[in-house]
């Protein structure tokens, strides 16, 4: 038996958005957060926020959320993660704020800062997309976005909420 063995597993802390704007959007998220659960013990999600695309305005209404969990993955491997669930549900290389049937995002890794090639934490827009901040929001008013060290309850003031709306959906998780 080696020393190892009796180590705990290092869990961090995060915190993922997810979007879907194309095919059954609500089914596309369910399917994302199961597909999660084998790399983020997920404790907390949000509810489903029906809103207006950014940046790219020509496309349907995205169905947004936010959950929050542990996971022994390092920031690479959790991208690596969703990025592939991202493509077994779907999605298609594309132009940035193209249609998708699913997008995932990491927000928070633990108190985090990080910038690569591929790869910023915390995300570099979060602060200023509501479809972002009000579910992360609802979970997690206190939770701090570490480049700024304001609370997500800060940031969201200082952005419009018009154009989101909460649905009473109950996802498959």
């Amino acid at each position: 038996m080696s020393t190892y063995e009796h180590m705990p597993i290092a869990k961090h802390y995060v915190y993922l958005a997810l979007g879907s704007n194309l095919g059954n959007r609500e089914k596309n998220l369910s399917k994302a957060l199961q597909r999660l659960h084998e790399v983020v013990d997920i404790h907390n999600i949000s509810s489903v926020y029906e809103t207006e695309p950014v940046g790219y305005l020509d496309q349907p209404r995205f169905l947004n959320m936010v959950c929050y969990g542990q996971t022994a993955c390092s920031p690479d491997e959790l991208l690596r993660s969703a990025k592939a669930i991202e493509k077994v549900l779907g999605r298609e290389p594309s132009f940035r704020n193209a249609p998708r049937p699913i997008d995932i995002d990491i927000l928070l890794y633990d108190n985090l800062c990080l910038e690569t090639a591929y790869l910023t934490i915390p995300h570099p827009r979060m602060s200023e997309r509501a479809f972002v901040l009000v579910p992360l929001v609802e979970i997690a008013p206190t939770a701090i976005e570490s480049m700024s060290g304001k609370t997500a309850q800060e940031l969201l003031l200082a952005v419009s909420q018009a154009g989101i709306s909460k649905l009473d959906i109950r996802l498959d998780t």
